[in-house]
């Protein structure tokens, strides 16, 4: 480890929280422990010392949730070899509290906002965890466009909510919204909390169809379970970027599912450093310990149900099943 690793890592560090407690997270209800400030460079120099190439976000969930959030996008800027990307996340809430914030998001470049509906008033309420959050959508959604960046409503459906996504879409084109599309998530996290309510394939109105994310490689559970029962290779989860999610307690996960015991790298303070790198670089935590254990075929069996037409896209199938396994090993 004398020699500084050439490889480029994302740190996302859970810095403020979020003013949302939504019930389709797939990080989970973390804490909403604010991170000191001074704490970022002592968090970006740990892992300065071993990679050539470091990104930090200072935000895990809700993007610029902090008082002062534009110098706190030019902290996030001086502390990155690779500056950081805005990608289409704002925070609504500051949107529609703050004049000043899309006129920041105007100045950093921001062309598209994601926005997040689950129905109607009550129930984009309800899931979002905040009464008034459907109305603030709204807002947020003339703010951006008054402002010349597009808002996109991406729209969540279970079999609570199924009946409104119509309405919802009615409402997204009187309010000259072109860009929305509608899926059931991944099973993670809050979501995986939802299995029972997970939207079946053909209650999906065929007028939904269109707005539908990547419908034709959309299954049912019996479809998947199909293609997986005979099935002997191992899942094991990766991704083309080295992202390290950081929670308020300093513990530190890869990105690719909600932070657990079993996805648990380390803490960024308590643990050896050197350690710690090596079990980034390897790979070499519990679950995909687990996962090296145990092929597909055994996943589907003990914890498919064949009866099934919940809908999933197979790789996310693949993270739900290994997720049960990790909360029954």
């Amino acid at each position: 480890m004398k020699q500084l690793l050439d490889k480029h890592i994302n740190l996302v560090v859970d810095m403020h929280g979020c003013p949302n407690r939504c019930m389709h997270c797939w990080l989970g209800d973390v804490p909403n422990n604010i991170i000191p400030d001074a704490m970022d460079l002592k968090i970006v120099n740990r892992f300065k010392e071993y990679f050539k190439d470091v990104t930090f976000y200072s935000w895990l969930r809700e993007p610029d949730f902090f008082q002062d959030y534009k110098n706190r996008w030019t902290l996030d800027n001086e502390l990155s070899n690779t500056k950081p990307n805005r990608f289409e996340l704002a925070s609504f809430y500051k949107i529609v509290r703050d004049i000043n914030y899309v006129k920041f998001l105007k100045e950093v470049g921001t062309k598209k906002v994601q926005l997040t509906f689950f129905g109607m008033e009550e129930l984009t309420d309800k899931y979002i965890g905040r009464k008034g959050a459907f109305n603030e959508l709204l807002l947020a959604t003339t703010i951006l466009q008054e402002n010349d960046i597009s808002p996109r409503w991406q729209i969540f459906i279970n079999e609570e909510n199924k009946d409104e996504i119509l309405d919802v879409i009615h409402i997204a084109k009187n309010n000259n919204v072109k860009d929305i599309f509608i899926h059931a998530g991944s099973c993670d996290g809050n979501n995986r909390k939802l299995y029972d309510i997970r939207i079946n394939k053909e209650d999906i109105y065929k007028e939904l169809i269109p707005y539908y994310l990547d419908y034709n490689e959309l299954l049912t559970e019996k479809e998947c379970y199909k293609l997986l029962e005979n099935d002997n290779s191992y899942f094991i989860p990766d991704s083309s970027e080295l992202v390290i999610n950081i929670t308020s307690d300093y513990n530190m996960y890869f990105n690719y599912t909600n932070p657990s015991k079993k996805w648990r790298i380390g803490n960024v303070f308590d643990d050896n450093f050197e350690e710690i790198v090596n079990r980034i670089i390897n790979k070499d935590i519990e679950a995909i310990r687990i996962a090296k254990s145990i092929p597909i075929k055994d996943l589907v069996k003990k914890y498919g149900n064949y009866n099934s037409n919940r809908v999933f896209f197979l790789d996310d199938y693949k993270m739900y099943l290994l997720n049960n396994e990790l909360n029954n090993n």
